[in-house]
């Protein structure tokens, strides 16, 4: 179990690099003056390609960590809440993955007109949650 534990870390490690950076070209993307359609071009091709090594990336993290809570049978029994809590912020992460799927097609469409602040402040969100899902983890505080 070690080592499926050791690949679920590199891989949801993996993820969440995906997820800080991919927000990250859509506030350049919202940077780019208008006109500047190589540049546009190029900065939506970067994220596309993340988006997809990102979400391929998500794939075997979601597995190991299956794995890992039906091998060790963790979050049955009282004194686990902290299990049904991280649970709960996982499905939030992959809600947020989706939503940079939705608004990179948004992006790539034109339909988007979204502020680099506002892509500034998007992007600092899965920094909270994997703070709060690595506090759950190591501290276990209910």
């Amino acid at each position: 179990m070690l080592w499926v534990k050791a690949f679920h870390i590199v891989f949801v490690a993996s993820w969440f690099a995906g997820l800080f950076y991919l927000p990250r070209i859509f506030v350049n993307l919202a940077l780019v003056p208008p006109g500047s359609e190589a540049e546009r071009a190029r900065l939506l091709l970067m994220a596309r390609k993340l988006m997809r090594f990102t979400t391929l990336l998500a794939v075997p993290a979601i597995v190991l960590g299956g794995w890992l809570w039906l091998g060790y049978g963790i979050g049955r029994g009282p004194g686990n809440g902290w299990m049904h809590a991280k649970l709960f912020i996982v499905l939030l992460v992959l809600g947020y993955h989706h939503a940079c799927g939705v608004l990179l097609r948004k992006l790539a469409a034109g339909t988007l007109q979204r502020s680099h602040v506002w892509f500034r402040w998007f992007n600092e969100i899965p920094v909270l949650m994997l703070t709060a899902v690595v506090v759950l983890v190591v501290v276990k505080p209910f």
